[in-house]
């Protein structure tokens, strides 16, 4: 009779990444518990048959119908089956460390030296693949832990994947910092490019076995300190980024020299765009202002006129006045000699009085000691200058100044006998009447002058 259980599963180390279990014969209807973090695999001859996830799994002809067509008859009774099963273990195995065994040797173009690193880290493992595992790791063995994998701690004796890591990691570090153009002495800044091209470079390969990295970091790359060419490398490294820093240094200063003289240039245009509306805006202001000061005045002087009687033109007509009155009285007349000389100032004297009369008004009793012909011609030009046409202007209410008598008392007068004419016209003397073509002049009969 073969001994069979009703209970299979399995509970252990966390580290076992494959554990097959101890009895090898079930009975249909045994429970199978399978943990979350866990699957079961049914191996029969060699052969990867039923997989189970988590959960209480009991078995019956449906659900194991691989197993169930390799099922072994006469073994007390056909409900009794012959199976190994494995229980793997899903979670992800954290922290594992790795490191090369040897240096890394490199050729660093920037400075045309040859240089030897090393690198180390850790990595997290999960299994991806049950069948995978078990048919290409565990075969016919009893499991399969995680030092046996990948080695224990950075002891890779005896791991089945100790040369994959060390060789996927030496000739990958030189070639992705070949590729990336990475400076050695600047290595640390790339931990993290180095990390995730090495991750995929190296789950590449663990796919084939079920199994996947999905976390590899680089931690450290170790640098050979005490090589002449690592010390030759840093200095070049160090004197380059001094002249580099001097040259951002100059360029900032240069920078900001210039964009001072910029907020200089500018100020200086602000400023005196500011001076210029100012004596603009105060050009106008004084310009208003006498403006205003003019018309003020130009108001007043009209608001006088006006309480006065009289216009802007009659005030001009003032003025004109005046100033010829100042030009007879002061100017000395013609300067001519003779009686045309005399009879000039005469006229002009008349012409300044007449002038006076006809804009002030004066009384033709002021006017009564000039001649009455200078004082005509005087009245004439008054009105002109007024503005009035036609008859010459009079003070109102003022009766007319009579007439100047003769120098000299005139002839008695004769029996007109007919005239003898004249040969030439001629001027008298006295009253300075001119074209005379009588014997005598009609205005005060001064006789003509001698014709010989």
């Amino acid at each position: 009779m073969v001994e069979a259980i009703s209970v299979i599963k399995y509970e252990g180390s966390n580290e076992v990444l494959a554990h097959k279990h101890q009895k090898e014969d079930f009975t249909i209807g045994s429970q199978l518990i399978v943990h979350e973090s866990q699957e079961a695999l049914f191996f029969k001859d060699g052969k990867a048959l039923d997989l189970f996830t988590a959960g209480r799994h009991t078995l019956v002809t449906n659900n194991i119908p691989l197993v169930r067509d390799l099922m072994r008859h006469g073994t007390g009774g056909e409900n009794v089956f012959h199976a190994e099963v494995y229980f793997i273990n899903m979670t992800t195995q954290m922290g594992i460390r790795w490191g090369t065994d040897s240096k890394v040797r490199l050729f660093d173009p920037a400075s045309g030296l040859h240089i030897e690193i090393g690198a180390s880290g850790n990595f997290n493992l999960r299994v991806t693949d049950s069948r995978k595992l078990i048919i290409k790791l565990v075969g016919t063995t009893e499991g399969l832990i995680q030092s046996e994998a990948v080695g224990d701690g950075l002891s890779y004796s005896n791991s089945m994947f100790k040369a994959l890591i060390i060789n996927r990691v030496k000739s990958n570090l030189a070639r992705i910092i070949k590729e990336q153009s990475i400076n050695i002495l600047e290595i640390d800044a790339y931990l993290d490019v180095l990390s995730n091209a090495l991750m995929v470079d190296i789950n590449a390969t663990l796919d084939e076995y079920g199994l996947t990295m999905p976390e590899f970091y680089v931690t450290t790359v170790q640098t050979p300190d005490d090589d002449p060419n690592y010390v030759r490398l840093k200095q070049q490294f160090a004197d380059k980024t001094l002249k580099v820093r001097e040259e951002e240094v100059k360029r900032a200063e240069a920078e900001a020299a210039q964009g001072r003289k910029i907020v200089e240039a500018q100020t200086a245009a602000e400023l005196k765009k500011i001076y210029s509306q100012g004596e603009a805006d105060a050009l106008i202001i004084k310009a208003k202002a006498e403006a205003d000061a003019y018309k003020m005045q130009a108001e007043a002087e009209a608001s006088e006129m006006k309480m006065k009687g009289y216009t802007y033109r009659d005030e001009t007509a003032r003025q004109v006045g005046l100033e010829a009155m100042q030009n007879g009285i002061t100017g000395g007349g013609s300067g001519s000699g003779g009686a045309a000389g005399g009879i000039g100032d005469v006229a002009s004297l008349g012409v300044t009085l007449g002038a006076m009369g006809g804009v002030i008004n004066m009384t033709r009793d002021a006017m009564s000691p000039i001649m009455g012909e200078s004082q005509k011609v005087g009245q004439d030009f008054g009105n002109i200058v007024s503005g009035n046409t036609g008859a010459p202007a009079q003070a109102p209410n003022v009766p007319e100044a009579p007439a100047p008598a003769p120098e000299a008392p005139a002839a008695p007068a004769q029996p007109a006998a007919p005239a003898d004419p004249v040969v030439a016209p001629w001027i008298c003397p006295s009253c300075g009447k001119i074209g005379i073509t009588s014997k005598f002049c009609p205005n005060c009969g001064i006789p003509a002058p001698s014709q010989n």
